[in-house]
């Protein structure tokens, strides 16, 4: 039973860094990467963050990758 609470203190700091990682973000003026795909017509808005959903998935591959390279060794 710990360590489910661990797990669920480990994922509260991660989404609180996510959260404020993101906050920063948007105050310093970031509104997504070049290739993203943003429509706005008279009525409706749309914006699909592709490019930033392929970085956000390349660099979390990455960290598990080297997270379960470390493990093993």
């Amino acid at each position: 039973m710990t360590d489910i609470g661990k797990l669920f203190i480990f994922l509260g700091l991660l989404m609180l860094l996510v959260g404020g990682a993101i906050l920063l973000l948007a105050r310093l003026g970031f509104r997504g990467l070049p290739g993203d795909i943003q429509y706005q017509g008279q009525h409706v808005r749309f914006y699909f963050p592709i490019v930033t959903c392929i970085v956000i998935s390349l660099a979390l591959t990455a960290i598990l990758w080297l997270w379960n390279w470390w493990a093993r060794k």
